[in-house]
């Protein structure tokens, strides 16, 4: 580690004016940008703590729209979501363990947006809005590749609005070491059809199978993806599966969610 200056804010305005400060981060649960420091993968001057800003966290449902403010961890999403929406609430009771569940926020999760991470699996599964302290952002312009996202420099996650879906299940191929997703399926059935939303697998991060999405529209039922495949090129591909592996995986775990689901 290296000597740095932190600043902890009590609103949302003075963490955005530290974080103006060109050498600042913005530290949420630290799950990622912690390690990322010890490593010297990052050596901002400056940490900016999102903790203390009652104005990032809770959980509240109105109109079928369930929002949950950036700065919550995930076991108070799993406690006070799981009446609402029990799939999300199931999928943060499954991240990590008690520590990580304690400490890491769905706002640190979608900003790194980590390829293998469960939450933008989601958020794009469920069609939720992204609001910053600048704007809002609709799930499928947000995420942008692997650890890309729209976020400018300087904006703060501040919230993640999800509809409430008809139905929905979350079902992760989890690396046990790391409990991260080796690949996991998010599907979600609306009014407006079906999302599938897939993390874990490809080298451009969470992205949605389109053609299961269509199968599912016509039966939301597993055998509704029996005839389709997704071809091994552009998955990610290491020690702990590969390409052809993961691809064979989205499958699995697709069926395994509307199963659930359903």
């Amino acid at each position: 580690m290296y000597s740095f200056e932190i600043e902890r804010p009590g609103t949302l305005a003075d963490a955005v004016a530290a974080l103006a400060d060109d050498e600042a981060m913005a530290l949420s649960g630290g799950q990622t940008l912690i390690p990322s420091l010890k490593q010297r993968l990052a050596s901002p001057s400056k940490l900016v703590s999102l903790t203390a800003i009652a104005e990032l966290k809770g959980v509240c449902s109105d109109g079928g729209t369930l929002t949950i403010g950036a700065a919550t961890n995930h076991a108070t999403v799993e406690r006070e979501a799981a009446g609402i929406y029990p799939a999300l609430a199931a999928l943060a009771g499954k991240i990590g363990d008690p520590a990580v569940r304690n400490r890491g926020t769905i706002g640190g999760s979608i900003a790194n947006n980590d390829p293998s991470a469960c939450y933008p699996a989601a958020v794009l599964g469920s069609g939720a809005t992204v609001v910053t302290n600048l704007r809002e952002i609709a799930a499928d312009d947000y995420f942008q590749g692997m650890f890309a996202t729209a976020l400018d420099e300087g904006e703060i996650v501040t919230a993640v609005r999800f509809p409430v879906p008809e139905k929905a299940a979350y079902m992760k191929f989890e690396q046990p070491a790391s409990r991260f997703a080796l690949v996991g399926v998010f599907v979600a059935k609306t009014a407006e059809g079906v999302r599938a939303a897939v993390t874990g697998a490809s080298e451009e991060g969470v992205f949605r199978w389109t053609e299961a999405e269509e199968a599912l529209n016509g039966s939301f039922t597993p055998e509704a993806v029996d005839g389709l495949s997704i071809p091994g090129d552009g998955m990610i591909s290491d020690l702990h599966g590969s390409g052809a592996y993961r691809a064979h995986l989205i499958k699995v775990m697709t069926k395994r969610a509307v199963a659930a689901a359903g």
